[in-house]
């Protein structure tokens, strides 16, 4: 099936309009379509996939440092591993587990304690020492290195077939997919939005709900929500074929730096975190920033340091202020639902919020109590842990 062509009508009605065609959107099509729900529209101002789910590095892990992250990323890692079955795809998902490198006394005490948590909840991650931490990861370097915390039950899945899979499996079930359809304005009568209007025409509803990503904000604006969400590129790349071909390894992350590399096909993913980086839409790949990487991997793997690169990409991130995604309903109209601002953990989050936001639209109890993520959390004061701004 393809979802490129935009021939067909969209509807000039429906029960729910999803904004956003995304691993977010598609997923809550997908688990609202499963659930019974047949009036759905889900429209993408580009291809599905094009934003931020269409260049992530496809790590899914439950390593987090509070308990309500911890919850929807085991969650969703579950569902990931019974993807072939539900709805039915093969994502290539890789558990090869996540390592976390730690170079000063504070950090480990840090991930000690999200250790604990983690345990608790049934994530089986733990303690190593650098030379297991080698053994784990031959790439590397013991020199400076305290400690690593490894999690053997996470790793890394193509995000880019986990769209293909939740849409395809949604449009079997009746929604009805819409990609080149921009969101230009959304009409609400009351307390509640009555119309979406899109660059095809306009859908009266009786739900909207924004997986829009970077770009909510502008979303929730034409409804009057303030979604703090900023768009921040992120740039990854790839070495040129290894021979002999790389060990496999753990997705592997220098956390003082964000340096992080995993297996990809015939080579290694490379990325970092550029703290330089301006906010912005911006997503021309500039390898200059490869510099920055280089240096970390020096320290830390050095081989890294001195692979040939066969290009790369840049992507978005969709950040809130503290780091931590967004999920809830509006107070106001109360018909507005959003999911966004992952701030890098969407696609490791997706099949959960999938769940969480199908529920919140049928008026059930969640399976994870996400009221901590509401928006209004930014006016009442947050409660939860934020979140280090790594992958």
């Amino acid at each position: 099936m393809s979802f490129s062509a935009t021939s067909s009508p969209v509807p000039r009605t429906a029960d729910v309009v999803i904004v956003g065609g995304g691993v977010i959107g598609t997923s809550i099509a997908f688990h609202l379509a499963e659930a019974g729900v047949t009036d759905i529209v889900l429209v993408e101002q580009g291809t599905l996939g094009c934003g931020s789910s269409g260049k992530p590095i496809g790590g899914v892990r439950a390593q987090f440092s509070d308990p309500l992250n911890i919850e929807i990323g085991n969650r969703s890692l579950r569902a990931y591993q019974d993807f072939p079955r539900r709805p039915g795809a093969d994502i290539r998902l890789d558990t090869v587990g996540y390592l976390f490198l730690l170079t000063t006394p504070q950090q480990v005490a840090d991930f000690e304690d999200c250790v604990a948590v983690q345990n608790r909840l049934g994530v089986p991650s733990r303690m190593t020492g650098p030379e297991e931490a080698r053994r784990l990861c031959p790439y590397v370097s013991t020199d400076g290195l305290l400690a690593a915390v490894h999690s053997p039950a996470d790793g890394h899945a193509r995000p880019g077939l986990v769209v293909d899979g939740y849409a395809r499996a949604a449009a079997a079930a009746g929604a009805v997919i819409a990609p080149h359809t921009a969101v230009t304005g959304i009409d609400t009568r009351g307390d509640r939005v009555s119309t979406v209007h899109t660059s095809r025409g306009p859908v009266r509803c009786t739900t909207v709900i924004c997986a829009a990503g970077a770009w909510s904000a502008r979303i929730g604006a034409m409804v009057g929500v303030d979604l703090p969400v900023r768009p921040v590129r992120r740039q990854l790349a790839f070495t040129a074929p290894l021979d002999p071909p790389a060990p496999r390894i753990p997705f592997t992350i220098d956390f003082a730096t964000s340096a992080y590399f995993h297996n990809s096909d015939d080579g290694l993913l490379l990325g970092l975190a550029d703290p330089r980086q301006a906010e912005g839409f911006d997503t021309t790949w500039t390898p200059e920033w490869l510099d920055l990487f280089r240096a970390a991997a020096r320290r830390r793997a050095p081989a890294l340091a001195e692979m040939e690169t066969a290009g790369g990409w840049a992507g978005l991130y969709e950040v809130t202020p503290d780091h931590n995604a967004l999920i809830g309903r509006a107070a106001e109209p109360d018909n507005f639902l959003y999911a966004t601002g992952f701030s890098g953990h969407g696609f490791l989050q997706a099949p959960a919020v999938g769940e969480i936001v199908r529920d919140l639209h049928l008026g059930r109890t969640p399976p994870v109590d996400v009221t901590p993520l509401g928006v209004d959390r930014f006016t009442a004061g947050a409660d939860i842990r934020p979140e280090a701004h790594i992958v």
